[in-house]
């Protein structure tokens, strides 16, 4: 069975050591301790698995805590139709919460149009020149 370092799963997944020392903190990753006093961290397939799973719950948004519970599901094969109505609970509320993001982002963005329309037609008002947008 292969083995990995901490130095080569950041290099394949682009992260920092730091990082993957977080999410063992975390305890989404468990290497084991080899050499010297354990100084060195032996990862598995079964931890790479976990990192890239963690890294695409973070890439939908979702918290550490979400992430480990749903990575953690998939220790235990016995109940998949359980652990997929799970995730599919926990997508359906990201979905809710980045819908609401959306909203309120185009509403601010209608706010920000009125006010520059206003600034516009004041400006013409008093005959001063328009503002260049940057």
């Amino acid at each position: 069975m292969p083995t990995y370092t901490i130095t080569e799963l950041a290099r394949e997944f682009d992260i920092t050591a730091r990082a993957i020392r977080f999410y063992e903190d975390q305890g989404l990753l468990s290497p084991s301790r080899e050499g010297a006093g354990g100084r060195n961290r032996v990862y598995t397939p079964r931890d790479r698995t976990r990192l890239k799973l963690t890294l695409r719950g973070k890439r939908l948004g979702l918290s550490l805590s979400e992430i480990k519970s749903l990575v953690d599901m998939y220790e235990t094969p016995k109940d998949t139709a359980a652990q997929m109505h799970r995730f599919l609970g926990v997508l359906a509320q990201h979905r809710e919460t980045l819908e609401q993001q959306r909203e309120d982002i185009e509403m601010s963005l209608a706010e920000i149009t009125a006010h520059e329309d206003e600034c516009q037609r004041l400006l013409a008002a008093i005959g001063a020149p328009a503002a260049q947008a940057e």
